[in-house]
């Protein structure tokens, strides 16, 4: 245990933000850097040795939060890092963008604010890479058996490394240029630099991981040619069908979705582009969608200059503290968030649905036009007289994602079988219906959170391992079917 009257002399305090009026200026990560050190040991120290860590449940990689909590307040980073490596491949990622389903379940916040799970573990990652902590683990002997990874978000580059650990010879295959998946060009820089990204990276390439990037299969190479020259397969392909809006005006140009526009803000920082083709300055955005990449499109507005920004939500607005009937502690709560985008500025527009679009006579869209809307005996319906438009020259759509891409023809290659949601199907390993092809991540899950991303990364590639050699020490932290304590 940490400091036994830890929770009783210290408030919960979080990483220090930089002033909005500077960090709009630049793509840097929005927090001051070196500004959790000086308070972490004390953060750290609130863990109150539970008895029962519900923690270890809310969070999907089952992080052995209560142990590192108390090296961090001994300031023993070296254990510290060791025991978060041990259920996490990425703590780096995962400290930075994971909404941290531990924090909801922490024992402290019942009736206090939680421990800062989330800041100890970034804390520990960064300091353990300042001090050389962090090294390739090469495995000390070979399996003679190779593996394909499709797709290098998270789920497919912890298995990747699992894999490669485990003595097999893994290749990562992704479509983009880059590796990295959403990781790389959906999440914007200011949320996590692209540099921790290249630096783990690196970390694999020295334990033997190859990576493949500019092919897609199933286009660039057949599904049948991979099989064959692989022994296993791992599919970490995410569900990259985004939701449209068929609503009229929706041809008009300047309606982009989510994943159009991001990524080129990225490509920006990546030096690929000097300005990007799609960009907000001087316009009037509408974001559609009120989730993480709806935010991450306000932030990257907000840092090209937009005139203003305005962000719609379909639903009510979420409440501020949980409500104990509905989502008792210690389920994850559906709580009115504000993110570092929301402090920078604009509107957010709740309960609103958008009827149509109407554009200029060069066929660029101009206005939104929306109606309030309320649910009536469990159906959403539109309040009459609520109608009005809103300016808009630049609308990007967020409004989440419904699958995997079946354009490229990699479900239909393999003769993959999807479940009743549309995902590709899998059973306790992470197999699918095809032996030695496993799925991992949003491909089979569905869309979801980087948390469980990783941790099905993990444990597919143990599903993976068995199949090899019939055995495998490698951990799995989750089946198929879990859902913890999140929602």
């Amino acid at each position: 245990m940490a400091d036994p009257k830890g929770f009783l002399n210290h408030g919960r305090e979080v990483a220090t933000s930089r002033p909005v009026e500077e960090r709009v200026k630049d793509w840097n990560e929005v927090y001051v850097p070196g500004s959790l050190l000086p308070i972490i040991s004390k953060q750290a120290s609130r863990c109150m040795d539970c008895g029962i860590p519900f923690c270890h449940n809310g969070c999907p990689l089952g992080n052995l939060i209560p142990e590192w909590n108390d090296y961090a307040y001994r300031e023993d980073w070296a254990a510290a890092s060791e025991r978060l490596h041990a259920t996490n491949n990425f703590p780096e990622f995962t400290g930075r963008l994971c909404p941290a389903p531990c924090e909801s379940a922490c024992v402290l916040g019942i009736n206090q604010p939680p421990v800062t799970i989330k800041n100890v573990e970034v804390s520990i990652i960064d300091k353990a890479w300042e001090t050389g902590d962090v090294a390739p683990q090469i495995p000390e002997r070979l399996s003679g058996k190779t593996v394909a990874v499709v797709g290098s978000g998270p789920a497919g580059l912890a298995a990747a490394q699992q894999l490669t650990r485990a003595g097999h010879t893994v290749a990562v295959y992704e479509r983009a240029d880059r590796i990295g998946g959403l990781l790389r060009y959906g999440i914007p820089e200011f949320k996590m630099e692209k540099r921790h990204i290249n630096r783990r990276i690196e970390q694999m390439r020295a334990e033997g991981t190859k990576f493949r990037t500019g092919i897609e299969i199933g286009r660039d190479m057949p599904a049948t040619a991979l099989r064959k020259r692989y022994d296993a397969v791992v599919l970490a392909v995410g569900a990259t069908t985004a939701r449209d809006l068929p609503v009229p005006g929706r041809e008009l140009k300047g309606i982009h979705q989510a994943m159009e526009y991001l990524p080129l803000a990225n490509k920006v920082q990546e030096g690929d582009y000097v300005a990007p083709p799609i960009s907000a300055e001087g316009k009037h955005v509408v974001v559609i969608g009120g989730g993480d990449t709806g935010a991450d499109c306000v932030g990257t507005a907000h840092r090209q200059g937009a005139a203003s920004v305005t962000q719609l939500e379909i639903m009510p607005r979420p409440n501020e503290e949980r409500n104990p009937v509905t989502q008792p502690w210690p389920t994850f709560p559906m709580l009115y968030k504000v993110t570092s985008a929301h402090e920078e500025g604009g509107e957010r527009v709740y309960s609103v649905s958008t009827t149509h679009f109407e554009g200029d006579e060069d066929g660029n869209v101009q206005w939104l036009h929306l109606v309030e809307v309320e649910f009536v005996d469990g159906k959403l319906t539109q309040k009459p007289g609520t109608e009005r438009k809103i300016p808009a020259q630049l609308v990007t759509l967020a409004m989440g994602f419904t699958g995997t891409d079946r354009e490229n023809g990699l479900v239909e290659q393999f003769g993959l079988e999807l479940d009743e949601r549309g995902n590709i199907a899998r059973d306790a390993d992470f197999q699918t219906n095809v032996p030695g092809v496993f799925v991992a991540g949003d491909a089979g899950r569905g869309q979801s959170l980087i948390v469980w991303a990783i941790a099905e990364g993990r444990s597919a590639a143990r599903g993976c391992d068995r199949f090899l050699t019939g055995a495998s020490e490698l951990p799995a932290p989750i089946r198929p079917t879990d859902r913890a304590l999140t929602v």
